[in-house]
């Protein structure tokens, strides 16, 4: 375990802004988060920081990173399907290498998605019909506790973009992966090309901000209420993905929610409809 007093947190956000926090916690093995929850009253577990808005200003917060636990585990073999044990720090770019090193197929779709297998799966993350759940077996966590458990799927509740692991704030230790064989290279280079093109990479941001309303798209909606574009200092809703909320220099907390509150409410006076973050707030 590594402990980093008053951490400079816009160091570990995509999207570059984030004030000092009271500590920045890696851990080196599962066994000490017991440790950690049992001696702190405040604690924030952060991924890979690509969908987290953190606040400006002192944060009296104990800050989590599983990072380093990146092992990869072939637990069974089916003959038609491995069963793969992936550990929570492991970047997903990582995991999706590692797919086609094996010929393992199922999650081509979302290749390119920044953020870690545990972020992942907390909010059940996807793209282009693909759902990181629909290759998970089982997930092994730790409680409020500390107690580590290990849930079959069948016995987790989760939807789009939500889990009852998030809404419990548990911690992923590690997923449980079901790997056919057969990996579509051509899907991934597609999903990881169309990213490039569509999205702006270029600048920081925390990616998809909102989520989408049934039915339709936020960024058609944002598009359409003529937002592209639209600025609060440093923060701007971006021409290329209208969905994604660029840094373009030296944004502050305060004026990405600015432009989030903006948007939802031009949204919802042209088309009553009400848009819902899919970005992590942390107000501190």
């Amino acid at each position: 375990m590594e402990i980093i007093k008053n951490a400079k947190m816009k160091e570990y956000s995509n999207m570059k802004v984030g004030g000092t926090a009271k500590e920045l916690i890696f851990i080196d093995d599962k066994n000490e988060l017991k440790e950690v929850l049992q001696t702190r009253n405040n604690i924030f577990l952060l991924g890979n920081g690509t969908n987290t808005l953190i606040n400006d200003g002192n944060l009296d917060i104990s800050f989590l990173s599983l990072k380093r636990l990146k092992n990869i585990t072939v637990e069974e073999k089916k003959g038609d399907y491995d069963l793969i044990r992936v550990e929570a720090g492991l970047d997903l770019n990582d995991l999706i290498d590692f797919m086609e090193k094996n010929n393992y197929t199922g999650l081509e779709n979302i290749t390119g998605i920044p953020g870690s297998v545990g972020g992942l799966v907390n909010m059940n993350g996807g793209a282009y019909g693909t759902e990181i759940f629909d290759c998970i077996e089982e997930v092994e966590v730790c409680k409020n506790d500390g107690e580590i458990v290990k849930i079959k799927t069948t016995d987790l509740n989760f939807k789009y973009r939500t889990t009852e692991i998030k809404e419990n704030k548990w911690i992923v230790v590690s997923a449980l992966f079901k790997f056919g064989f057969g990996f579509d290279k051509a899907a991934s280079e597609d999903k990881r090309e169309q990213r490039k093109a569509k999205h702006p990479l270029d600048l920081p941001n925390l990616g998809s901000t909102f989520k989408n309303p049934e039915g339709t798209f936020a960024a058609r909606l944002i598009s359409d209420a003529d937002l592209k574009g639209y600025r609060v200092g440093d923060v701007a809703v971006s021409p290329k993905h209208p969905n994604f909320i660029t840094n373009l220099g030296n944004a502050t907390f305060n004026d990405v929610i600015s432009v989030i509150e903006h948007v939802k409410e031009v949204v919802f006076e042209k088309f009553g409809v009400k848009l819902e973050t899919e970005i992590i707030i942390l107000k501190g």
